[in-house]
């Protein structure tokens, strides 16, 4: 994948297991342990981490605001997913996962700017691909809300074995 240039003051860079520590630190958060289930130990993320950046399935990613560490994101190509199996995935789909981690950014409208920022940078990067896709849990309304508010649009609910999900799209042309 091409370096994706963020826009909004955003940045976004590559984990690695040097950022372990601050990601468990985040998923012990309530906001995000509600929804991830992922609370876990530095250690084991670190390991979680690595696998990812050795696999190419998905791409774990810190991202900033203004030069302000502010949370994790999961970039990964949906048809080497098992969400591929739940809806009529494209070739070149790109699936993203989101986590504000620093609680005193939640509820400001940062998830829906980082939402259409990395949506934007990665149709930018990849011309094959024509949408972005999110798999939200139903339940969660300020993430689904986030989503809409950047352009993903709700094509309905998928029942994965953890969740009942909201298929969220943001395509290539957004209309007004």
């Amino acid at each position: 994948m091409p370096p994706l240039q963020l826009d909004n003051g955003f940045d976004l860079r590559p984990a690695g297991p040097a950022d372990a520590a601050t990601v468990a630190g985040w998923m012990t958060q309530p906001h995000i342990r509600q929804w991830w289930h992922q609370d876990w130990s530095a250690v084991r993320w670190a390991a979680v981490i690595e696998e990812q950046v050795a696999g190419g399935h998905s791409i774990p990613c810190m991202t900033s605001l203004d030069g302000e560490e502010l949370g994790y994101v999961e970039l990964y190509r949906v048809r080497h997913d098992r969400l591929a199996e739940y809806y009529a995935s494209q070739e070149h789909d790109w699936g993203v996962h989101i986590a504000i981690g620093d609680s005193t950014r939640v509820g400001r409208g940062i998830g829906r700017r980082l939402l259409g920022s990395l949506a934007e940078a990665l149709l930018r990067a990849d011309p094959r691909c024509d949408r972005v896709v999110a798999e939200p849990d139903a339940a969660n309304t300020p993430s689904v809300r986030a989503f809409a508010a950047a352009g993903f649009v709700c094509q309905g609910e998928l029942r994965l074995p953890e969740k009942t999900a909201l298929l969220m799209i943001r395509p290539r042309t957004v209309e007004a």
